[in-house]
């Protein structure tokens, strides 16, 4: 990473295929979407177009709109091409080393932002800037991570930790050792947060047992378990909203 932010050499730009438009046509392109988002927002673009000004630094000399239009066709949406494993990235034709750190910084970036608007106010009174931070943080991602929010007794959010991170479709959760860790930090309460990367965030058997497991420890002790959230491409699903706990 330091190695090639220190450089930021930007991908070489191969030669134009005959017929291709030429550069002054490209520039262009570049001009009037770069007015477009700034006249209407990043809202008012599709993703593709939204994902070619964020190639356009990276990638200075090419028309990047066949590339940022594969990408979404390959990975699904803006937000799941940001996510996307950076060796996944790499493997795609004319996207190059620089462009893909700058969508990696894209995707901390995103992740700073939507995590900064969980940690400035009691959780339990922004549940809707929650649930964007754990679809920013988790929903894309490509193999099962559990996560914890631990809370002190105003609900502000003491630390987000990821205790596991597993296989597409399994991680190991030791109930025992999340009481453990809510103790060692002073946690009055926890919101417990995983992922289903088939996109379906529907709990299963093993996730209602595991997390009834957890509270059952954790109430004794005086330790409040406000929530269970899955979430996937395809949403989300709360385990209090269920009635699961």
């Amino acid at each position: 990473m330091s190695a090639v932010a220190g450089s930021r050499a930007r991908d070489p730009a191969p030669p134009a295929p005959a017929g291709e438009p030429d550069e002054p046509h490209y520039h262009g392109h570049r001009d009037r979407l770069r007015a477009r988002f700034t006249e209407a927002g990043g809202d008012a673009l599709p993703d593709y177009e939204l994902l070619e000004l964020v190639l356009f630094r990276s990638i200075p000399r090419r028309d990047v709109k066949p590339l940022a239009k594969d990408l979404v066709r390959r990975f699904g949406s803006f937000a799941e091409v940001l996510a996307a494993p950076a060796a996944r990235l790499r493997d795609v034709p004319g996207l190059g080393e620089s462009a893909v750190v700058d969508l990696k910084i894209v995707e901390a970036a995103a992740r700073r932002l939507a995590k900064g608007a969980v940690g400035k106010r009691p959780v339990l009174s922004s549940w809707s800037a929650v649930l964007d931070y754990c679809r920013t943080a988790m929903a894309f991602s490509e193999t099962e991570r559990f996560r914890i929010l631990f809370l002190d007794k105003r609900n502000a959010l003491i630390a987000d930790e990821v205790q596991g991170t597993g296989t597409v479709d399994h991680t190991p959760v030791y109930p025992r050792e999340v009481v453990r860790r809510a103790l060692e930090l002073s946690a009055s309460a926890v919101i417990l947060v995983h992922n289903h990367p088939s996109g379906d965030p529907t709990p299963s058997k093993a996730d209602i047992q595991m997390t009834r497991e957890i509270v059952g420890i954790a109430q004794p002790l005086g330790i409040a378990v406000h929530d269970h959230i899955i979430v996937g491409r395809d949403g989300h699903a709360s385990f209090r909203g269920l009635k699961l706990i």
